[in-house]
């Protein structure tokens, strides 16, 4: 598996390189990342792999000096179990 970042969007590909899964994110300004949208395919979920893409946006974000905004429900719930990640958190 891997995930390679694209405009605005991180993209996971399995050993095949095929795309199986997304997470994208709206810029809002220099500084803010609104996460509204994850998505694996149904065929590798249960995996953790839409886990790693929130951490991919996670690593940016604290890369980038950024604040996070999870409006996916999945993402929303990342945050919500993950007090690790509340150092990324727009609140």
């Amino acid at each position: 598996m891997e995930i390679k970042e694209e405009k605005n969007r991180f993209v996971l590909f399995n050993d095949a390189s095929k795309k199986i899964g997304e997470m994208t994110w709206s810029d809002a300004g220099e500084k803010i990342m609104i996460i509204d949208h994850t998505f694996v395919e149904p065929a590798y979920r249960g995996q953790k792999l839409a886990e790693k893409l929130v951490l991919a946006g996670v690593e940016k974000a604290r890369r980038e000096h950024k604040k996070i905004v999870p409006l996916c429900p999945f993402a929303k719930k990342e945050f919500n179990q993950k007090p690790e990640y509340d150092d990324v958190l727009r609140k």
